[in-house]
């Protein structure tokens, strides 16, 4: 048998590496609850998605750019841009707070503007130019409150005209402008 005092030693060591590690995951989850870490690694989590699916895309020379030259430019400069901003993230004080409940309220203009510019890109060759602007600027619009309607209608009309005037007069793009029914 061994001696008691060895034992209680033992216990004691064990426990004490145990708080260690409890609490430096306790500090270590507020600290990647940043809003700016959060938003560094959302950026760099993009960017290498993008240069995944950019792999098989030829490159290309700057005089010669391949159809993977401006892609892959992109999402090398978002990496970056997200490196950037996670480093500050992480290198903010501890008195930033973590993200809330009370934050999810924030959360509703990226929902809404990213599902305007998704029910765009799926409307446009069914239902046109005019419709699926209109659908952009309305569903855009709720992310913002305050917006006054006729403003809101005001900026449609504008980037409807400037959408038709740029990609089918200017550029001769085949976009429907109306419904085909």
């Amino acid at each position: 048998m061994r001696p008691r005092k060895h034992d209680d030693a033992n216990e004691e060591r064990r426990l004490s590496l145990e708080r260690e590690q409890t609490s430096s995951l306790h500090g270590f989850w507020p600290m990647l609850a940043r809003r700016d870490v959060l938003a560094g690694l959302l950026f760099i989590g993009v960017a290498v998605f993008g240069l995944w699916l950019s792999r098989d895309y030829p490159i290309g020379t700057a005089l010669r750019m391949g159809t993977g030259y401006v892609p892959r430019l992109l999402c090398w400069i978002l990496f970056g841009l997200g490196a950037v901003v996670l480093v500050q993230g992480l290198r903010e004080a501890q008195d930033a707070r973590a993200l809330s409940s009370d934050d999810v309220s924030a959360l509703r203009p990226l929902v809404f503007v990213t599902a305007s510019l998704v029910i765009f890109g799926l409307s446009i060759e069914r239902l046109g130019l005019v419709i699926s602007i209109l659908l952009l600027i309305g569903v855009g619009a709720v992310a913002a409150r305050g917006l006054r309607p006729f403003e809101t209608l005001l900026a449609a009309l504008v980037l409807i005209l400037l959408s038709w005037g740029i990609f089918i007069l200017g550029l001769g793009l085949t976009i429907p402008v109306w419904p085909e029914w």
